[in-house]
């Protein structure tokens, strides 16, 4: 069986090493241009690229996906499989194959749809996410499901780790499909239009931290953000402003009432870590990032800011 693999980023990568170790190898990769990456701005291959040459499989990286529909059809593929690419494919592109094009998506369809189904679904405290398997058409992410696998969000579990997870279980579930789908003993499920939700291409300026929201929602931004673009806030020291990213944090419940000081202000947590009141609760935080330097844990940090507890973040 010929193969056409589409993707990009870390996701693309695992779900494309396993397809490797099996009989579903794909003879040609397409994945987007090489970027800067980094503050040094180094020129960067993606995920998928790295993994597809550790395998030998030929690689495209064109600007426009259409501009490899000419090698695609010479190819003659029997499925093409997408799995976080970047970009929409066009219908001439998606009907070549055989068996048509299938794409691995970390959410429940139609839950999530769009770039941002991982972060979305912590953002929203979500207790379950999962993987689904569908047949592509040209709107995005809205084609019928093949297939579906349920899976619990851990507490604590971030999106780096729930990527991760899903790909995995991603992966498992395309290699179960495939063959069920190209033998015909998939049932299509069409997607329900009423229970569509959409999500957005994050920006660098959704990472702002809101401290008049509650500590609940502040800590499931930092972990739906840990990747990009990060959960941030800033600080004067003297006459600076510093840009100060959160790691990672906790809640700790406000037992009295309050409240106890503004949103933003910090205080000494007991275990010497720091505590900021949020709109309601405390945010703890454990482990920060001065801009400029590296991670450290809150304890740490406090050795050398002596005077950090008290201020108020803006």
């Amino acid at each position: 069986m010929k193969i056409v693999f589409i993707g990009t980023p870390e996701f693309g990568a695992v779900i494309l090493e396993e397809l490797a170790k099996t009989d579903y190898r794909p003879a040609l990769v397409i994945t987007e241009t090489d970027k800067p990456k980094g503050r040094k701005q180094i020129i960067t291959p993606p995920p998928v690229k790295i993994v597809a040459e550790k395998y030998g499989i030929s690689v495209l990286q064109p600007e426009k996906i259409i501009n490899c529909k000419n090698e695609i059809e010479k190819l003659r593929p029997d499925l093409i499989i997408v799995a976080a690419y970047g970009q929409i494919l066009p219908k001439e592109i998606l009907e070549i194959p055989k068996y048509r094009s299938i794409n691995v998506h970390p959410s429940l369809l139609p839950k999530y749809r769009g770039p941002s189904p991982v972060q979305n679904a912590i953002l929203n405290g979500d207790k379950e996410t999962g993987a689904t398997i569908m047949l592509m058409d040209e709107k995005m992410d809205h084609g019928p499901i093949l297939t579906q696998k349920k899976v619990p969000i851990e507490i604590n579990e971030n999106a780096i780790q729930l990527h991760e997870k899903l790909a995995k279980i991603g992966a498992k579930l395309l290699i179960n499909t495939i063959p069920s789908w190209v033998t015909g003993a998939i049932k299509q499920i069409i997607q329900d239009e009423k229970m569509a939700t959409y999500t957005k291409i994050i920006k660098k300026e959704d990472g702002k931290i809101d401290w008049k929201k509650p500590a609940k929602e502040i800590d499931r931004q930092i972990r739906a953000f840990d990747d990009w673009p990060g959960s941030y806030t800033f600080f004067k020291n003297g006459d600076n402003l510093i840009r100060l990213k959160i790691i990672k944090a906790g809640v700790l419940a406000q037992t009295q009432h309050g409240p106890f000081g503004v949103p933003g202000k910090t205080f000494m947590a007991t275990n010497e870590e720091i505590a900021v009141q949020t709109g309601k609760d405390y945010l703890i935080i454990k482990e920060l990032q001065p801009e400029g330097k590296r991670k450290k844990a809150a304890k740490e940090f406090l050795k050398g800011h002596t005077k950090f507890i008290g201020i108020i973040f803006e």
